[in-house]
């Protein structure tokens, strides 16, 4: 049973997530030979606050 957590920047629609989840799910079907209805998609949002990159917050 894969369990995929996707890190993002808060802000996606529900429809990107929904495209999203599929095409990851199908991949994981084909690749790794997961069943489809075993196969987690967990999405974690973060305000650009709370990640830096170059030393400095992604906000700026």
């Amino acid at each position: 049973m894969p369990i995929i957590t996707v890190d993002l920047f808060e802000g996606r629609s529900r429809e990107q997530r929904e495209v999203f989840a599929k095409a990851v799910t199908d991949a994981a079907a084909q690749i790794l030979k997961a069943p489809i209805d075993h196969t987690w998609v967990v999405f974690r949002d973060h305000p650009k606050t709370h990640w830096a990159m170059g030393g400095k917050l992604c906000d700026q």
